[in-house]
């Protein structure tokens, strides 16, 4: 036995006694190692611990509407810290973006939940269009109204915002991000994305969870939230992969929603 305590069997017998465990793709950042799911699958420490984790859900996807689009909400977005795992496998579930509106007066489809162990985000809300509904999709953050004073979805709390509101004209709403609600429309002018919010969780910063941007009938489509939301426009464009990030608005078919994420980090 040593002074403190350990048995000494030989080089390496204090590492057995380190956490850690296996799945995803791994990296280090000073004290920290890191697993990143982009893709689903299974995350086992060695023995009893606690961790740091990001989890972000699917984006949901923005509509088509030559009336005026709206931009789809970002994808429900959770961190904590001291989160207790135990020498088990733990699921990990990527949830997919929502299928962008394709057709005359199609709205979005809402993102896909992501799941760590307990821990599920919720996906993002649908864009919508003209028809058959005004009101944008609720999820972890909401989808932006379209036309005819259609209302933004709600966002669901602690995960996200409300998507904005349309006005009476033919101009479609953005969807909400983790950070802000989406901004209304109006003058002609699609309502942009709200805005994701920055993490640390893999030694840099990277902003995730933003909003799709909302198109009017002139294809005077409002921006993406920043965190991975995509513009509204002619054609929306598509939510970022891996972001959560919601599609956006568009005239001649709306843009998908960006996947989702879960990242887990502990000391070492």
């Amino acid at each position: 036995m040593s002074m403190f305590g350990y048995r000494t069997l030989g080089f390496g017998s204090y590492e057995s006694l380190r956490f850690s465990a296996t799945g995803g793709t791994t990296s280090t950042s000073g004290s920290y190692t890191i697993h990143t799911f982009n893709a689903s699958g299974t995350f086992t420490p060695n023995k009893a611990g606690e961790v740091e984790y990001l989890v972000i859900a699917g984006g949901g996807g923005g509509a088509d509407g030559a009336n005026g689009a709206g931009g789809a909400g970002a994808g429900g977005y959770l961190t904590a810290t001291g989160f207790a795992v135990a020498a088990t496998g733990l699921t990990v579930t990527i949830g997919a973006g929502g299928a962008a509106g394709t057709g005359t007066s199609a709205p979005g489809a809402a993102g896909v939940d992501s799941v760590f162990s307990s821990i599920t985000a919720t996906g993002g809300g649908f864009g919508a269009t003209y028809a058959p509904s005004y009101n944008g999709g609720a999820g972890g953050s909401g989808g932006g109204g379209s036309a005819q004073s259609g209302t933004g979805g709600a966002g669901t709390v602690g995960q996200g915002n409300d998507g904005g509101d349309a006005d009476a004209a033919y101009t479609g709403a953005g969807g909400g991000g983790k950070s802000a609600v989406g901004a209304d429309a109006g003058d002609g002018i699609g309502g942009a994305g709200g805005a994701g919010l920055a993490s640390s969780i893999t030694g840099s910063s990277v902003t995730r969870a933003g909003g799709g941007g909302g198109n009017a009938d002139n294809n005077n489509g409002g921006a993406g939230g920043a965190g991975g939301g995509g513009a509204g426009g002619t054609t929306g464009t598509a939510g970022t992969a891996n972001t959560g990030g919601g599609g956006g608005g568009g005239g001649s078919g709306g843009g998908a929603g960006g996947s989702g994420v879960v990242i887990i980090r502990y000391l070492t």
